[in-house]
């Protein structure tokens, strides 16, 4: 009764589903395919994690050269892989031609966009104008780099929001790249006071706010900028560099402000805004009849 069972298991298994050139593809082919496939991939993400987190961290790499090397590594493990798999199989590789013409009819019918996307992810992975760990701002998201792929780039923003960007923008649109050779940034806080403000005055206070501030490098040191009097009043400008802070521009702009109004309410010095008049007609606009 089991041998009998088991030859109509194995009769099962035999039987052609679909003929691929001079292979007959059967359901224990598929399976071997899907069961292969399925571990290969799941191998090489185990493969790929390693060589980031363990080998490449011990050579003293940075995230970013381990992420694309790991990237480029598994690629070429999974495309040496699949032939591997599918000669194991005993479908003859010659069908890789007629995928191949099939692909390239998909791509003029519509997987444009794909492909670039891919050939994008390998022009960043080689020339890396952007890296994990980077602040970048493209289009209006601004976030930093958490994981570089083939087909796209994970942003985290700074309200911890996941932004899934396609390669494609990286290399066809302008890139502020916040950290591209370093961490140090430049800060300008604009100030206007009084007429009657001394200037001086004004410049000491200034950089009193911005060498009191721990998130302010001493080197490069402050500076303060008069540029223009102008009808509202002396238009100064706070220049601080920071590498602290950079992915949070808007909390050390705050904090500079704080201690700025601090400093010039203790020593009686007027913050100006421009001041506009608007005179309201009660005549008629329109011609008159009478």
């Amino acid at each position: 009764m089991f041998s009998e069972l088991m030859d109509q298991i194995s009769k099962i298994m035999q039987t052609s589903l679909v003929k691929i050139g001079e292979t007959n593809v059967t359901l224990s082919t598929l399976l071997f395919l899907v069961i292969g496939i399925v571990v290969f991939v799941y191998l090489t993400k185990m493969i790929q994690r390693w060589i980031v987190d363990k080998l490449l961290t011990r050579a003293g790499m940075e995230i970013g050269n381990r992420e694309a090397t790991g990237i480029i590594v598994r690629y070429m493990l999974l495309i040496v892989g699949l032939i591997v798999i599918l000669q194991m199989s005993g479908i003859d590789l010659t069908i890789l031609n007629v995928l191949a013409g099939t692909l390239g009819i998909g791509v003029g019918f519509g997987l444009q966009n794909i492909v670039n996307n891919f050939v994008s992810g390998l022009i960043i992975l080689f020339e890396r104008p952007i890296k994990v760990g980077d602040r970048i701002e493209v289009g209006n998201v601004h976030g930093k780099v958490i994981h570089l792929g083939v087909r796209s780039a994970t942003i985290l923003t700074n309200d911890n929001v996941s932004i899934i960007i396609p390669n494609q923008k990286f290399v066809t649109e302008n890139i502020i790249n916040w950290s591209h050779t370093d961490d140090k940034r430049r800060f300008i806080i604009p100030v206007t006071v009084a007429l009657s403000s001394d200037p001086y005055l004004v410049e000491q206070l200034l950089l009193e706010a911005a060498n009191e501030e721990p998130e302010v490098l001493k080197d490069p040191a402050p500076g303060v900028r008069l540029f223009w009097f102008g009808e509202n009043g002396m238009h100064f400008e706070l220049r601080a560099w920071s590498n602290s802070l950079i992915h949070r521009r808007g909390l050390l702009t705050s904090k500079l402000n704080f201690a700025i109004y601090d400093k010039f309410k203790a020593n009686n010095l007027e913050l100006v805004t421009p001041q506009r008049e608007v005179f309201v007609r009660s005549e008629p606009v329109g011609p008159s009849f009478e």
